[in-house]
């Protein structure tokens, strides 16, 4: 790695113009998230710290290696975790989740011929709170409601860290603030005094998927009931959010349904899909057929 010892003592250097332009520009290239000018010092500040890490002192040099070698995607996994955002709880959009389980559920549920399966795929899962709260939902709603369906969840993030904690299903108490006590007890196991693991029975429900929003083209997904996607199309502008969500809705069912963050894109509405007219939330079915 960097041939230069640093003892983080002395204060990193500052970040020149055309220097982060340079990381500006990579960032976007690589993920396609924009990052605006104001959040330049969060920029310098995570990579001042990872640069510590692993004993550069250069902005350049540390630019030039993420680019070369297998060295270079490993440090690079590393550090898109660092600067993506990750902050998230449990049932963080409760009118989404009345959705799903007042209108969409019943609604399917109620067709002659009921999906013996539903999929459902979770973008930008982050850490995993997001697809465990879909699962509670879709779990939850089997039992009392008697509903005869089998059902996956794929959950996918650019972010290697991410997925692993995700994976693993254990979460400080504070991200169950939203769970009432007795979804708590039926979906959770207490680890220690702070700490909380998504029960087994859920977790084998999930599939956890590295995958880059930019390169959807490759995924091996097939059609999916319900894509849920909020709070990742902030990060884009809004050219690449039309090139996203066209990409997520070839994706969907006939009669299937894309949930958006409360807006995250204005203007856009493909004539194969239409609107679904629901309290605060932002959700568009697809139709069969264009008319």
């Amino acid at each position: 790695m960097a041939n230069v010892a640093w003892s983080g003592i002395e204060s990193m250097p500052s970040m020149e113009d055309d220097h982060y332009l340079e990381w500006k520009l990579l960032l976007e290239q690589r993920t396609g998230m924009i990052l605006p000018d104001e959040r330049r010092s969060f920029l310098t500040t995570s990579l001042g710290i990872r640069m510590r890490e692993v004993g550069f002192r250069n902005y350049r040099e540390y630019y030039n290696f993420v680019l070369e070698g297998q060295g270079g995607k490993i440090e690079w996994a590393t550090l898109v975790d660092r600067l993506t955002v990750h902050e998230t709880r449990f049932f963080r959009h409760i009118s989404s989740v009345n959705l799903i389980r007042d209108l969409l559920l019943p609604e399917w549920m109620s067709q002659d011929e009921i999906p013996k399966t539903l999929n459902i795929w979770s973008v930008g899962c982050s850490t995993g709170e997001e697809p465990y709260t879909l699962a509670m939902v879709l779990d939850n709603f089997r039992d009392t409601d008697h509903a005869d369906y089998y059902y996956g969840i794929t959950a996918s993030d650019i972010s290697m860290a991410s997925l692993s904690t995700g994976r693993k299903g254990i979460f400080h108490s504070r991200k169950l603030r939203e769970v009432d006590d007795l979804t708590r007890r039926k979906y959770f196991t207490r680890v220690d005094d702070t700490h909380y693991q998504v029960k087994e029975t859920l977790r084998k429900r999930i599939c956890f998927s590295h995958l880059n929003v930019l390169e959807m083209d490759r995924i091996p997904f097939g059609k999916m009931h319900m894509i849920f996607c909020q709070n990742m199309l902030i990060y884009f502008d809004k050219e690449r959010r039309i090139e996203i969500l066209d990409n997520l809705i070839e994706h969907l069912e006939p009669g299937g349904v894309l949930i958006l963050g409360a807006g995250e894109i204005l203007g856009w509405k493909p004539p194969i899909l239409e609107k679904i007219d629901f309290n605060d939330t932002l959700a568009f079915r697809r139709l069969a057929a264009v008319n």
